[in-house]
């Protein structure tokens, strides 16, 4: 962004904050004592910068009736978040295009890595221990972490008190499922209870099963489920104060192709593969916050492994061993101020990576090293003319050092501002913008896997920048709610694939709109969501290569639950939709064109009422046994000799839910 806009958003943001503050003042004067913090929230439904402004939120509700067993399913409602196909690791999610390393990805606050390696996903979380996840899309408030380029994406995981049925001190929940097409046994046990002060939680879950085929009957082989789980979570309350303990850890072992987004020369060979992250958190909140405290403390650590041995194809390979740890923490308060709140705060991380790169060269091992330092402030209020206004600021500091022991650091600013106003009651005119300074990306560093000695880092290495626009509307009325929103991100100075220097990589922009409906006739509901972007790399159309920016062209979903209570069910269907991505741009590549399709999943669940705790679930995903791969997956590539990965054909899974 150009500095006088970069000012412009800073001027605004300086203004409203020191505006509440002395509002703030006001009230306390007139008011005295302690009052409990009210919800205040900047557009309808609560939704700041979420689903009212283009971005989506897949609720406890959504992921009760989806029943994910991976991303892909995770999102498979929404347009805007398009995830490529394949098993494992090889899944890599995309908003408007742009791989989610450009935003700043979370799980229960704590910051998440970003690329590790281009033919695997930045990171994948089991969705079996998901509550909640919001996507928010393009202009990302201070407060949602640093480097968050092109938004954010927060997963929250469940917890006791999530679960405990109503007059329960202590529960359980039981999850089994299986389903064909190699979809395999997944199940999940949870222990959970609370004890005067005390509360705890204890989740493990296992999938296994076979490689799936597409449509056509084409084994995809390495796509087999192979992922274990646990999430362990203890807290204790006492005189208004709460401390929790969690502990997360995800693994992910199978034979594996070697480059996972994509299938080469149709050779099916397979080699071992075990990737795993663990998270351990520490956090700190208060029970009953007053007007002026109500703070949160969070520490972490983090570690994520990649793990490969020795496999030969073609005469090249060899070891591939990534590691990746991070030391952090995010303290802050939010506090009430005139007509709403301001969250203040400070957030740091140390983040330390090691490559045990393949092949016989001479630098068998590269690592880096990342320390980020940042200050924020963000206000979020609600006037009484109708205008509710979102606005912050950040101020972070950043060190990079090489594997040549070459160290870089600079400092540098971002702002952001989203303001609306309801126009007539249940219409309501939306703006934002962004300004956000990302320090040097390390990009996708599993690239040094193969690199040797004569690799630097270029002298004018630049911190990322990003930008962004957003203008819609967004309406509500009785039974049904819309929104439009026109988008353009851009993201300038990325880092490239770091040969024969790591440098900064062209500019890349996604620019279109996304609409979204929501209709609700008590007993059920109808939805459905649309998006169109350009995505441009130097000006140029990007493309399908599996890499941090794809084209997405036109992608839509539509959608419906219905309850019929007469026979304690409820059923519904997704269909999913792209158009076909074609032009001579691909094929002066020599890159295939990406087919359009059109898949529909299905569901029906049984909950008998004499027994509330048991829930029977039966889906068919890909219920016409369509042969396809998903938008952003790797197309056709006739210099490599290399093909995409399919999506699964029709998969029938049954299921069972029971709690004690």
């Amino acid at each position: 962004m150009r500095i006088s806009a970069s000012s412009t958003l800073a001027g605004v943001s300086l203004l409203a904050l020191s505006t509440a503050l002395h509002a703030q003042d006001t009230t306390i004067s007139q008011n005295p004592g302690t009052i409990v913090l009210p919800a205040i929230t900047l557009v309808a439904d609560g939704q700041e910068n979420v689903e009212a402004t283009g971005g989506v939120v897949v609720s406890e509700e959504d992921i009760e009736l989806l029943q994910p067993a991976n991303v892909s399913e995770l999102f498979a409602r929404d347009s805007s978040i398009s995830v490529s196909a394949g098993g494992g690791q090889a899944k890599r999610i995309h908003v408007f295009g742009l791989e989610q390393s450009s935003l700043a990805v979370s799980i229960d606050g704590v910051p998440q890595f970003k690329d590790n390696w281009h033919h695997s996903g930045s990171n994948v979380i089991d969705p079996a221990f998901l509550k909640r996840v919001e996507v928010e899309a393009g202009a990302a408030a201070a407060d949602a972490g640093f480097a968050a380029g092109a938004g954010a994406v927060r997963y929250e995981t469940v917890g006791a008190r999530d679960l405990l049925r109503d007059g329960k001190t202590q529960g359980g929940r039981l999850g089994l499922s299986y389903g064909s097409n190699g979809r395999g046994l997944s199940a999940s046990v949870a222990g959970y209870g609370v004890y005067e002060g005390f509360d705890w939680f204890v989740m493990l879950h296992s999938a296994t099963g076979d490689n799936y085929e597409n449509g056509s009957g084409y084994e995809v082989v390495g796509s087999e489920p192979a992922t274990k789980g646990a999430l362990v979570k203890a807290g204790y309350e006492f005189e208004g104060h709460r401390i929790e303990v969690s502990y997360e850890h995800n693994k992910d072992d199978a034979d594996r192709v070697t480059r996972m987004n994509m299938d080469q020369s149709l050779t099916k060979e397979v080699f071992p593969l075990k990737v795993t992250r663990d998270t351990l958190t520490l956090k700190y909140t208060e029970v009953t916050p007053t007007a002026l405290w109500d703070p949160e403390a969070l520490f972490y650590v983090s570690r994520n492994e990649y793990w490969r041995p020795n496999f030969i194809v073609g005469g090249f390979g060899g070891d591939m061993e990534m590691e990746a740890q991070t030391v952090g923490g995010v303290l802050k308060n939010r506090f009430q101020a005139g007509p709403g709140t301001i969250t203040a705060g400070v957030d740091f991380a140390n983040s330390d990576y090691r490559i045990d790169n393949y092949g016989d060269t001479d630098f068998p091992v590269h690592t880096i090293e990342t320390t980020q330092v940042g200050a924020f402030v963000q206000g979020r209020f609600e006037f009484a003319n109708g205008i509710d206004l979102s606005t912050g600021m950040r101020l972070d500091h950043h060190r990079f050092t090489d594997w040549n022991g070459e160290r870089k650091t600079d400092s540098g600013a971002s702002a952001n501002a989203t303001i609306s106003y309801e126009v007539a009651p249940g219409y309501e005119l939306f703006a934002g913008a962004s300004h956000t300074w990302m320090g040097y990306d390390v990009g996708e560093y599993g690239y040094l896997h193969a690199r040797d000695s004569s690799l630097t880092t270029a002298e004018d290495f630049k911190p990322a920048t990003a930008r962004n626009y957003k203008l819609g509307v967004n309406v509500t009325q009785d039974n049904w709610t819309g929104n439009l929103t026109l988008f353009d991100t851009t993201l300038s100075n990325l880092a490239n694939a770091y040969y024969p220097a790591l440098d900064n990589a062209e500019e890349f922009r996604s620019r279109g709109f996304t609409i979204q409906g929501n209709y609700s006739w008590g007993s059920g509901r109808i939805g459905a969501s649309f998006t169109k972007a350009k995505v441009t790399a130097d000006g140029e159309l990007a493309l399908p290569t599996g890499g941090d920016v794809m084209p997405i062209g036109e992608v839509a979903s539509i959608y419906f639950d219905q309850d019929i209570p007469q026979y304690d069910l409820r059923v519904g269907a997704t269909l999913e939709m792209a158009t076909r991505l074609e032009g001579d741009y691909i094929t002066d590549a020599n890159l295939g064109e990406h087919p359009g399709y059109g898949v529909v999943n299905a569901y029906a669940e049984w909950r008998p009422q004499s027994y509330d705790n048991v829930v029977l679930r039966l889906g068919v995903d890909n219920l016409l046994d369509k042969t396809y791969y998903e938008r952003t997956s790797y197309v056709r590539n006739f210099d490599r000799d290399t093909y995409p990965v399919y999506a699964p054909g029709r998969t029938v899974t049954v299921g069972l839910n029971l709690d004690f």
